[in-house]
């Protein structure tokens, strides 16, 4: 079911998971049912209570969303918790996964990081969210996206998001205008003086993976980042 999974701090965990563990968006035709059966399937697989992994109405925007408990579903792009269970889908954009702590436990955010999402700065926006809630040592995890060399746009855009991010410049292995949003991601967090400790592959190159690019109508897989139960995690442990 997991792409990848670690425990990066004492009783938090992030992780990734592949196309094992079936289609979890519930916005790509599939039957409703089997996309919350899958849901909680993910659910019993990280240990987590019943419909406690908050999800989000993702639409390549700006918002960032702190969840608390009986916060539903936002319409955003990013969600901030203090140790609730986040999720974030894709199927070529970058699944980001943010772990801080501070004084009174973790705080975790889920970023959707697209093209427009990049371009605008939702990573930072997460990153300063996550610091105005006492965060500090933040480490990211960049889940598998699509890379540089097989992301094709056209000139223009290349042009345009490239100049608000100028490490997403790059060109294909076909030698024509792309970008590369990992190397964009990368950048900014870096800027924010957050470390990077994971970046995935390429979904377009990898056939466990979701790809949009490459096969259009498709099903999105998770990357997801949560407190375990009961092992609360602040300064000093």
């Amino acid at each position: 079911m997991f792409f990848s999974r670690s425990e990066v701090l004492p009783g938090v965990s992030v992780a990734f998971t592949d196309t094992s563990a079936g289609n979890l968006a519930l916005h790509v035709g599939d039957n409703p049912a089997d996309v919350i059966r899958r849901r909680e399937g993910l659910e019993r697989a990280m240990g987590a209570s019943p419909g406690s992994l908050r999800f989000m109405d993702q639409v390549h925007g700006t918002s960032v969303a702190l969840m608390e408990a009986g916060t539903p579903a936002p319409e955003a792009d990013a969600m901030v918790s203090q140790g609730l269970p986040l999720a974030v889908m894709v199927a070529d954009c970058i699944p980001v996964l943010l772990v801080g702590k501070a004084p009174s436990g973790p705080v975790l955010a889920a970023v959707h990081a697209g093209r427009p999402g990049i371009a605008n700065g939702i990573i930072p926006s997460a990153v300063d969210r996550m610091r105005s809630l006492g965060a500090s040592g933040i480490r990211a995890w960049l889940g598998p996206s699509i890379c540089g060399a097989c992301y094709e746009v056209p000139a223009a855009l290349q042009a345009a998001v490239a100049s608000a991010v100028p490490a997403t410049w790059s060109t294909t292995s076909w030698g024509t205008p792309a970008l590369d949003l990992p190397a964009g991601a990368r950048s900014q967090l870096e800027a924010a003086d957050v470390v990077v400790e994971y970046a995935g592959a390429c979904t377009l190159e990898n056939d466990a993976l979701y790809s949009y690019r490459r096969n259009s109508r498709t099903g999105r897989f998770a990357g997801v980042v949560w407190q375990h139960e009961g092992k609360p995690c602040g300064e000093g442990r």
